[in-house]
């Protein structure tokens, strides 16, 4: 494939190779960042993408092959020399001093000076302050780094790289935990950088920030360059093959379904001042899904069918019967599984191994006189893992290991051990790549069919018309429309989602 034309690099890859041990992580791969454009790259969890960063952000040498900034080579020797160059890492969740003042945390170990050698604080801050008005962004400089959200740590490591004179930043999966809103926002500050000549390396799974933020778009595939396009040039399907290698067809392979009894009703739930008057029913062999904006209340309500967050009213019934409210025991036992938004968080203990992992509901089960039976933890996991096509080096290996999307397999693995009759799924594809989300997908729709209810919480709408049969959207804690599947349209769904005319129930 040929490259996008342009002038002279600002940074040039050329043929970079890591391997760790016998594994190759990155084989000879190549693409340019140009001053003023924002370049995507794109590639399934484990086509070397986080391989790349950590070579540009100094953590890894090269074995081969070499980096180039502004026509001269360079060889960061640590993520020091890295930002000495001129290339800033933003990483998805930064690290700040959560003590310190934002200033502070900004000037870090280069704090200007006054008399005897003490800090000058007021030229600091009036230096951080000069930062936040080139970014475009209200920021309080004195203000304590702690309680800042993510999109404003993201920030104030942006200001950070701008008072060191970066030329190039690298974002890796910026907005994973932003708000739209906070998207927003951080694209207008990227789109600030690129216009006064920095290069921006963009990371996301999502294509349609990619297609709206990126001029150009490189894709890699098992560690190896496959193509550098103008974005311009490319659509998302040509982008998805080469991504996997094979055509996707279907992302969505949902199957039809003739739902059957009402498992999961719901009905009047409340909380005040986060949601109100909520009701809904699942069937057998169904998939619902909750969608909304962020904020809209729709993670709360199944936290609290679930039982982790207690309701002031209404009542929750499974096949018939009263579940008691605030308990995630008797909802299990009545058959419901929750497979939560943040699974490194609560779908996962990362310390432990991936096997422990995968059978943690079932550890009652498989004792035996109230000892753990390896033997039946290993045959139980080995048996979870194939069947949801868990790729993982060993069962013994921390959790930690697995890709993103072996991770969220594995959250799925461990619920569907307890043979639940409700399963609630809270963004079951975010952060994973393209390939895994099909399988995702295939998972879900699979369960359905062999007569499981499915509600899920989404906030892609590709991913709620494709695979739900009823559609239930929720603005500022209550559901505002209710729509089937087949006539729900990504207009409709934000008609309802921001209470514009036109949406229909």
């Amino acid at each position: 494939m040929s490259g996008p034309a342009a002038a002279s690099p600002l940074l040039h890859l050329r043929d970079v190779a890591k391997s760790f041990g016998p594994v190759a992580a990155v084989k000879g791969v190549s693409f340019a960042l140009h001053a003023g454009r924002v370049h995507a790259l794109a590639g399934e969890n484990g086509a070397g993408k986080s391989t790349v960063v950590k070579m540009l952000a100094g953590v890894h040498r090269p074995d081969s092959g070499g980096l180039e900034l502004e026509g001269r080579p360079i060889s960061p020797d640590g993520p020091a020399a890295a930002q000495a160059a001129g290339i800033a890492v933003i990483h998805q969740e930064p690290t700040l001093f959560p003590d310190l003042p934002v200033a502070e945390n900004i000037f870090m170990g280069r704090q200007p000076t006054g008399r005897f050698g003490r800090i000058d604080r007021g030229a600091m801050n009036e230096a951080a302050g000069r930062l936040f008005a080139r970014l475009g962004v209200a920021i309080d400089p004195d203000r304590q780094a702690r309680g800042l959200s993510i999109a404003d740590q993201q920030l104030v490591e942006i200001a950070k790289a701008l008072s060191r004179r970066a030329k190039v930043f690298v974002m890796d999966e910026p907005t994973a935990a932003l708000s739209g809103v906070e998207a927003t926002r951080l694209f207008a500050v990227i789109r600030g950088l690129t216009e006064r000549g920095a290069a921006v390396l963009f990371i996301s799974h999502r294509f349609d920030e990619i297609f709206s933020l990126c001029d150009d778009i490189t894709v890699m595939r098992d560690g190896a360059w496959v193509s550098t396009d103008r974005v311009a040039d490319v659509t998302v399907d040509t982008v998805v093959r080469r991504m996997v290698g094979r055509e996707v067809s279907a992302l969505f392979p949902k199957q039809d379904v003739e739902p059957g009894d009402v498992v999961l009703d719901v009905r009047g739930l409340t909380r005040t001042g986060v949601f109100e008057d909520v009701s809904l029913t699942v069937r057998r062999g169904e998939i619902v899904a909750l969608a909304g904006l962020v904020g809209a209340g729709r993670s709360e309500v199944v936290r609290a069918v679930f039982g982790i967050d207690r309701y002031e009213s209404g009542d929750v019934r499974v096949g018939g019967r009263l579940l008691p409210p605030g308990s995630p025991a008797a909802a299990m036992a009545q058959g419901i599984a929750l497979v939560p938004e943040d699974r490194r968080q609560q779908g996962l203990v990362m310390e432990l191994s991936v096997e422990r992992n995968a059978t943690l509901t079932r550890l009652r089960p498989l004792a035996r006189f109230g000892l753990l039976s390896g033997r039946g933890e290993r045959r139980a996991a080995t048996d979870l893992a194939r069947r949801l096509h868990v790729r993982h080096g060993g069962l013994g290996d921390a959790v930690g290991t697995l890709s993103g999307g072996n991770q969220q397999k594995l959250v799925l693995a461990k619920w569907l051990a307890t043979s639940p009759q409700v399963l609630i799924l809270d963004e079951p594809t975010r952060g994973i790549d393209v390939g895994t989300k099909a399988e995702v997908h295939r998972i879900m729709s699979g369960l359905a069919a062999e007569d499981m209810a499915v509600l899920m919480v989404s906030s892609e709408l590709p991913e709620v018309l494709g695979m739900a049969d009823r559609v239930l959207v929720m603005r500022e804690g209550r559901i505002t429309a209710e729509l089937p599947g087949s006539r729900a349209t990504e207009e409709s769904v934000m008609f309802a989602a921001t209470g514009q005319p036109g949406a229909g129930a």
